[in-house]
């Protein structure tokens, strides 16, 4: 699985989760309890991670979205 989104903001979380939903793309919100765990004071972002196969349609989607500031820097490939 490959980082899509770090964020703190539940509503971005929410609407990117739907978003992925609609697509068909698997995903998986990654740090959610440790965000509980701490107390909800924004230390510890929640990651919004999708299979790897599926990062380059989930950052278009994200994209087109109108969220493209949201994304995580894409991982360098070494093929």
């Amino acid at each position: 699985m490959e980082e899509l989104v770090r964020t703190n903001d539940p509503v971005l979380i929410s609407f990117l989760e739907s978003l992925l939903g609609e697509a068909g793309i698997e995903h998986f919100i990654a740090d959610g309890n440790m965000s509980i765990l701490e107390g909800s004071i924004g230390m510890i972002p929640r990651r919004v991670l999708v299979d790897s196969d599926q990062i380059h349609k989930a950052r278009l989607i994200v994209t087109e979205a109108g969220l493209a500031h949201e994304l995580w820097p894409e991982r360098p490939r070494h093929d």
